[in-house]
């Protein structure tokens, strides 16, 4: 009977297990076959070139001879190996003094196919993975494809915010139009976090009764918001006047009605064995009309206010997240939160200052335009005129008792709006970014990474808009609350009139105003 014998040399260390591969590193093997000696290169296993020692035909470990506690220690620490080398040695189990392990040449014949599984076992000089970490979370900082990522993602922010501003140059219909169009794709990639094609197949139609919820909630929400301008749009018309003004009056039974005949239609679609998912999607649905369609629908209603409360707001969440990935890509060091591991308080904060200082400086900058501070009453897209008041007109302040002579600038020109500017910039930088903290942990409970893959470097749609949600409704509640005027005005009351009088009361309204100036005059002359 031939055999062969493996030796190992005290100084080589083992980090394997004997029974799944036998793999040496980081020194030499050195078989001892008569009447030839053969050296393995480092890291090279005994299942590679005997692949008769399979894992049909690998003895039980409780076969295998114990080491000594002298010589696997030594093999754990060998002399002038660096630190760490050999620490993982403890699961590896050899006698150094006795053969290994023994083969019969009537093996010889054995298939090839029976070849065991080979575990590649990693260099001292490679880069691992806990490299990248720092507390258990990988940091951006030492991402090896950070600069490749960082490429694309500038490439789609460069298309994303000169499309942007196209669209913000076109006008108010046209803005409003981009807002639909981000809110149909939030609700697709939100619908589809939950849909299981599956149990769809058995429910034909049953998508369709998603949407049909979505664009009922549209209708009531822009009803509501845009019934002025809509109203004063198709004024020059009869017919179409009385007809729009019929709509609006009755637009919350007709949204009520709307609602219900889906509530009927997801009754009666209810079938045995998916009662569970069925309801799953209803209560999803209403969710999302919730949490994701109510919050941007107030977009819309600060771009009738005035571009500028549209604009202002959104420009904000996009530089704090610039920055706070340009501070995080180049200076982050100390993770912000679990749920973006990613996130640093580097990037943090630097965004955050910057976010403040921009705040301030775009509000002059934005005031200046009357096509960005004027608000729009119709639904047209002409040029606008309008007087903007005193929250645009500059307040001059002097710096002489504060600067020396020297000083060229003796005054500061401020507008009213750049102080509620920082208010905005304040929450933009500490608020809002929990609309993204929230979104994280959302994927997180989906075991996603993003909601899509609409825009490259950046995910999903939603993945852009989580932060975006957020700010959209506290600039409506502020300008409601400290910008809008609080009082009775001639726009308030003319929307009650049209919103609430029928088109013969409203003429019959002008004609008693009418009378009553002409008595003021006979009275006053």
């Amino acid at each position: 009977m031939s055999s062969w014998t493996g030796v190992f040399h005290p100084s080589h260390v083992c980090t394997g297990e004997l029974a799944e591969s036998l793999c040496i590193q980081p020194s030499t093997i050195i078989f001892f076959v008569s009447p030839v000696i053969t050296t393995l290169p480092p890291c090279r296993c005994l299942v590679s070139l005997h692949p008769q020692f399979s894992a049909a035909r690998r003895p039980p470990p409780s076969s295998l001879p114990r080491a000594d506690p002298a010589i696997l220690s030594a093999a754990r620490h060998p002399r002038g190996a660096p630190p760490g080398v050999g620490a993982r040695a403890s699961k590896a189990e050899f006698n150094f003094g006795v053969p290994v392990m023994q083969r019969d040449t009537s093996s010889s014949d054995a298939s090839a196919s029976h070849a065991g599984r080979v575990r590649r076992r990693r260099h001292a000089t490679e880069a691992t993975t806990d490299g990248n970490r720092a507390n258990g979370q990988p940091l951006l900082v030492n991402d090896q494809n950070k600069y490749k990522s960082m490429l694309i993602r500038t490439y789609s922010t460069v298309w994303m915010i000169g499309g942007f501003a196209f669209i913000v140059y076109m006008g108010h219909l046209y803005i409003w139009a981009m807002v639909v169009v981000i809110q149909i794709y939030m609700a697709r990639e939100l619908f589809n976090l939950l849909r299981k094609s599956s149990e769809e197949k058995q429910l034909p139609g049953f998508r369709l009764l998603n949407w049909h919820f979505f664009f009922t909630a549209m209708l009531y929400t822009y009803g509501r918001f845009l019934s002025r301008q809509l109203v004063n749009t198709v004024t020059s018309d009869h017919l179409l006047y009385k007809v729009v003004s019929g709509l609006i009056k009755y637009q919350m039974f007709i949204c009520y009605f709307l609602y219900i005949a889906g509530f009927v239609w997801f009754i009666l679609t209810l079938k045995k064995k998916a009662y569970k998912y069925q309801f799953k999607q209803y209560a999803w649905t209403h969710m999302i009309l919730l949490t994701v369609f109510a919050q941007s629908a107030f977009t819309v209603a600060n771009i009738f206010e005035g571009i500028f409360w549209f604009l202002l707001p959104a420009s904000l969440i996009v530089i704090n997240d610039i920055f706070a990935y340009l501070f995080g890509f180049f200076l982050g060091r100390t993770p912000l939160i679990k749920l973006s591991p990613k996130k640093t308080w580097e990037g943090f904060i630097g965004a955050s200052v910057t976010t403040i200082i921009s705040a301030f400086l775009l509000a002059n900058v934005m005031g200046r335009s009357q096509w960005l501070t004027c608000p729009r009453k119709d639904l047209s897209t002409g040029w606008l005129y309008c007087d903007p008041g005193p929250m645009f007109k500059s307040e001059h302040y002097s710096l002489e008792e504060w600067v020396p002579h020297w000083f060229p600038w003796k005054e500061l020109a401020i507008m009213p709006v750049q102080w509620h500017a920082l208010a905005l910039g304040l929450f933009a930088s500490i608020i809002a970014p929990f609309g993204g903290f929230f979104a994280s942990g959302f994927k997180r409970a989906f075991k996603i990474k993003d909601f899509g893959d609409s825009i490259p470097g950046h995910g999903g749609i939603t993945d852009r808009m989580d932060c975006q949600m957020v700010m959209a409704v506290f600039a409506y509640i502020y300008h409601q609350s400290f910008i809008a005027p609080q009082n009775f005005s001639v726009e308030i009351i003319l929307d009650q009139i049209i919103r609430n009088l029928a088109y013969e009361e409203q003429k019959y309204l002008y004609e008693r105003l009418g009378e009553i100036f002409h008595e003021r005059q006979l009275t006053q002359s």
